[in-house]
């Protein structure tokens, strides 16, 4: 996610909480939730593929990323680490259990990296050699994946803008055709609004050329894969700001009005928080706003706006949240790596279904305090669960609930395997929540995900610790409780029920 330098912003500090778990419960009795469903036909219907995730470029290749940095250095990392090994049993486990999904490869240093050599010497060079996407498209391959790749939109002087040649893919492209490797969706450029952040105001394109530059790129990148899917332009969206700078950077609705391309799918990027790393902070991740509703309000306010600018100028297109991630710069240690990051991930699943968003896309699969997996030790993550669970359970039919109660959240799909509904209720609150669905017949499934603390690296689902036994892990490992139609307080839940 693009990560910003603003000097006329104020720095906002993270404020301390102490655990919310460890606060006194206000009710003595539970509180009384009433959800309903408001219609039987479905108000969208989301890609089999909708829970996806990426892999940085950054990652992949080897280049300056966030594990152990202190700040930030042009939107990167300040530690150069080794490049990833895809070849580890473990990781094709993790992966095979969250399918079918789409696998994106982007990120900050996407526009600057050579592809297969370089002539050029020093730290900062970052080359993806044959042998890295030889091992990318194996790993592709054998984990059923669909593959988005972000194209090299490059660094050149501003004039230039709107000349864009695609001189340096086409190497790439050959290569790539020639192997019989699937691209199926593309894009050109990392969080072009963002450009000025990375590569200096001299570099930061305007929208009418870059739409021309887009032109030129669907020309090239369709005479090789003539049934690609076009993505953009993936701008960065922060709480609060938008796309940051106006007009500077808001390049989106320009960009829209003024493209002549067919867009496939028109993306955008969103984290809720930044974290300590980030030199500017429009909301700190911290405890109390990892549970707290006004979290969740930006994402819903940014999609409907991209969805009116969508609805406009590119009305055949698809909507996507190109890359989300719980807090800008690699996440928050002791936050995204939590329990406390499960909350926003699955509202923000439900809300982008509900909102007709077809595919979410998490950074990232690996790497980064905000990885589904931790990079070092390849252990999953408490996010990776709540991920496994709506992989198993969610379906792609998005029906709308009528739910009045603020402490609860509330999202309805279709089951995944079975003419039933699936609820996915989340209780933001530290009260045990009653619920009533009087208008479905009743539950035989649930699952509800709690931790002891907000800041605990494990979670249980059913009050089991989740975890692969001999290479598998399924739904039957936790034995169904006796059904109460309580939400514990702070607990993520999913309900099978029959209509």
């Amino acid at each position: 996610m693009a990560q910003f330098i603003l000097s006329n912003l104020k720095y906002i500090n993270p404020f301390r909480e102490r655990n919310v778990l460890q606060q006194p419960l206000l009710h003595e009795q539970p509180e009384l939730a009433r959800i309903a469903l408001k219609s039987t036909e479905a108000i969208h219907e989301v890609d089999p593929c909708y829970l996806s995730f990426s892999i940085d470029i950054s990652v992949l290749a080897g280049g300056f990323w966030w594990e152990g940095s202190q700040g930030v250095r042009k939107g990167l990392g300040t530690l150069r680490i080794p490049p990833l090994d895809l070849n580890i049993k473990k990781l094709d486990l993790l992966v095979k259990a969250l399918g079918p999904s789409y696998l994106r490869v982007g990120g900050s240093e996407a526009d600057k990296i050579h592809y297969f050599e370089s002539d050029e010497k020093g730290m900062e060079v970052l080359v993806l050699t044959r042998q890295m996407w030889d091992n990318l498209h194996a790993f592709i391959q054998r984990n059923d994946l669909k593959f988005a790749f972000t194209f090299k939109y490059g660094l050149f002087k501003r004039k230039h803008h709107g000349e864009w040649n695609g001189t340096e893919i086409q190497q790439l492209l050959r290569y790539s055709k020639e192997k019989a490797y699937p691209i199926h969706v593309c894009e050109l450029g990392n969080e072009l609004n963002a450009y000025w952040a990375f590569h200096g105001l001299r570099s930061q394109p305007g929208p009418r050329n870059l739409a021309r530059d887009y032109a030129t790129f669907t020309q090239l990148v369709k005479r090789y894969y003539p049934e690609i899917k076009i993505c953009g332009p993936g701008s960065a969206f922060w709480p609060r700001l938008g796309e940051a700078i106006k007009p500077f950077s808001n390049i989106t609705k320009k960009f829209l009005e003024s493209s002549t391309t067919q867009l496939d799918i028109v993306d955008w990027h969103y984290y809720p928080f930044q974290s300590d790393r980030s030199p500017v902070r429009t909301r700190s991740a911290t405890e109390k706003r990892a549970v707290d509703v006004k979290s969740f309000e930006y994402f819903s306010q940014y999609s409907k706006k991209l969805r009116h600018m969508r609805d406009i100028h590119q009305p055949e297109a698809e909507l996507w949240t190109g890359e989300t991630g719980s807090a800008q710069c690699g996440g928050q240690p002791k936050i995204s790596d939590r329990f406390a990051s499960c909350f926003w991930w699955a509202d923000q699943l439900g809300q982008g279904a509900e909102l007709g968003q077809k595919v979410m896309i998490r950074q990232s699969l690996i790497g980064g305090d905000y990885g589904l997996i931790d990079r070092l030790s390849m252990k999953p993550r408490p996010d990776y669960w709540v991920s496994w669970l709506w992989a198993q359970l969610m379906g792609e039919k998005v029906y709308q609930l009528d739910n009045p109660n603020s402490s609860v959240r509330a999202y309805c799909h279709s089951h995944k395997n079975s003419d039933d509904m699936c609820l996915l209720l989340i209780n933001i609150s530290q009260n045990t929540v009653l619920i009533d669905i009087s208008n479905f017949e009743h539950v035989t499934e649930s699952y509800a995900i709690t931790g002891k603390k907000l800041t605990a690296k494990k979670i249980f689902i059913n009050g089991l610790k989740p975890e692969f036994q001999k290479g598998r892990v399924s739904l039957q490992d936790f034995p169904q409780p006796e059904f109460n139609r309580e939400l514990q307080p702070l607990s993520i839940n999913f309900w099978r029920v029959e209509y």
